[in-house]
C-alpha cells in the first residue's frame, strides 16, 4: 500500500468512506487533515491547513495527498505547488479505482470515457488561466497547446463512444436471444459495497470476487439462477456511490442501461448501516435509478445482512426508509442464505406483474 495524506470533512461517516476509497485505490492513509469546509478559494482548506500539511508532507513523504472534494484546476496546482507533491481530489481517486478494476473492454471503455470527461471538464479552465496569462504548469499543457489538446479530447471521445455504441447493439442482440428463449430477466443495484455480488454468488452458484473494497464490479456479469419452476437471467451491474458525478453515470449508461430492460431491479441495501448512513444511501440509489429511467414498479428492495441485525432493528430501519407497506420488501443475509427462497418468490412476483403490464402491487 502506497503512502498517502487524507484532506476531508469532519464528519466520522464522509471520513470512513474517504478511507474506503483510499484503501480501494491501494493508499494506506498515514495522517488525516479533517476541516469544516472544503471550499475555501485558493488552495480548498485554510492556510493554516495548508502549512500543516506541508510539514506533514515533509515528515511522512507520501504518495499522493487525497482531497476529499471537487478541486478547480487552480486551486490542485497551488496546493501541488505548496505541498510539492502529487494531488487527487475525489473524482481523480475514483477514476484510479475504476482504472485498476476495469478488466473487460467495455468497462475499459467506460473507464476512458470518464476519465476524458474530468479532463475536459478541467481543459475549459486551463483554457481560461493561459489567456489571462497564467501557466497552468502541471500535465505539461503549453500556452500555444491548450486549445489543441482540447479539441483532441473531443475526437477521442467521439471514438470511445462510437466503440461503447457498438457494443450496446451487440448487448441488445443478447436482450432479445434471451428474451426469446423464455427467461426472466433480473439486476442488482445499489450502493457499492451493500452485498451486491455476494448475493449475486448466492443466487447464480458463481464465484465472484468480492470484499469490502469500493467497486470490486465495473463491468455487467449475467448468469442463470433457477428461481421457482423457472429460471432467471441475473445481472451484476457497478454500485452507486454518495456524490458520483453525473458524468461518471453518463460514461457508464450502456452497463446501467440494463436496468432498463430488466423485469426486475434488486435494489441491495446494507441493513446493518447505521440509520442516518441507511437513509444517505437509501436516497442516492433511488435517485440514481430515477436519473438513468428505471420504473418504480420493477424495483424490488433488498436488505441485506439481515444476519447483522435483530428483528425489531430491521422492523425499525423499514419503516424509516418508508416501506412499512410495501409487499416489494424483503430482509435476506446473502451470506447465510436465509430468506433467499423468500427473495426468489418475490422475484418471480415482480416478473409476472411487469409480464402482465399491470402494477399488482
Amino acid at each position: 500500500m502506497r503512502p498517502a495524506i487524507l484532506i476531508t470533512h469532519n464528519d466520522q461517516d464522509v471520513f470512513s468512506e474517504a478511507v474506503a476509497l483510499c484503501d480501494s485505490a491501494g493508499y494506506a492513509v498515514r495522517l488525516t487533515e479533517t476541516q469544516n469546509y472544503l471550499d475555501r478559494p485558493r488552495y480548498g482548506v485554510s492556510e493554516e491547513a495548508v502549512a500543516r500539511l506541508e510539514a506533514a508532507v515533509a515528515d511522512i513523504g507520501p504518495d499522493v495527498v487525497v482531497f476529499d472534494g471537487i478541486l478547480k484546476p487552480s486551486q490542485n496546482y497551488n496546493l501541488a505547488s505548496r505541498l510539492e507533491t502529487k494531488i487527487l481530489d475525489r473524482e481523480a481517486l475514483i477514476l484510479e479505482i475504476f482504472e485498476s478494476r476495469a478488466s473487460s473492454t467495455e468497462s475499459q471503455l467506460q473507464v476512458k470515457l470518464a476519465q476524458m470527461r474530468y479532463e475536459m471538464s478541467r481543459a475549459k479552465e486551463r483554457v481560461r488561466l493561459t489567456k489571462m496569462g497564467e501557466q497552468p504548469g502541471f500535465m505539461g499543457i503549453g500556452k500555444f497547446e491548450v486549445d489543441v489538446y482540447y479539441n483532441d479530447i473531443r475526437h477521442r471521445m467521439h471514438g470511445v463512444r462510437a466503440k461503447l455504441q457498438k457494443a450496446g447493439r451487440q448487448r441488445e442482440l443478447h436482450r432479445r436471444s434471451r428474451r426469446r428463449a423464455g427467461f426472466g430477466i433480473a439486476s442488482l443495484a445499489g450502493y457499492t459495497s451493500a452485498g451486491k455480488t455476494m448475493l449475486f454468488n448466492r443466487l447464480t452458484g458463481e464465484g465472484r470476487e468480492h470484499d469490502r473494497r469500493l467497486f470490486t464490479t465495473l463491468s455487467t456479469t449475467t448468469r442463470r439462477a433457477e428461481v421457482g419452476s423457472g429460471a432467471f437471467l441475473v445481472s451484476d451491474t457497478v454500485g452507486f456511490i454518495n456524490k458520483l458525478p453525473a458524468y461518471m453515470i453518463e460514461a457508464f449508461r450502456s452497463t446501467l442501461e440494463e436496468l432498463l430492460y430488466t423485469d426486475v431491479v434488486m435494489m441491495v441495501v446494507d441493513i446493518s448501516d447505521r440509520n442516518h448512513i441507511l437513509r444517505q444511501k437509501f436516497v442516492t440509489c433511488t435517485r440514481t435509478l430515477w436519473e438513468i429511467g428505471v420504473r418504480q414498479d420493477r424495483v424490488l428492495y433488498v436488505l441485506n445482512k439481515s444476519d447483522l441485525a435483530d428483528a425489531r432493528e430491521i422492523e425499525d430501519k423499514i419503516r424509516l426508509l418508508g416501506l412499512q407497506d410495501s409487499q416489494r420488501c424483503v430482509a435476506v443475509s446473502a451470506s447465510t442464505g436465509n430468506n433467499i427462497a423468500l427473495l426468489k418468490e418475490a422475484m418471480v412476483r415482480v416478473a409476472e406483474s411487469e409480464m402482465r403490464g399491470i402494477n399488482t402491487w
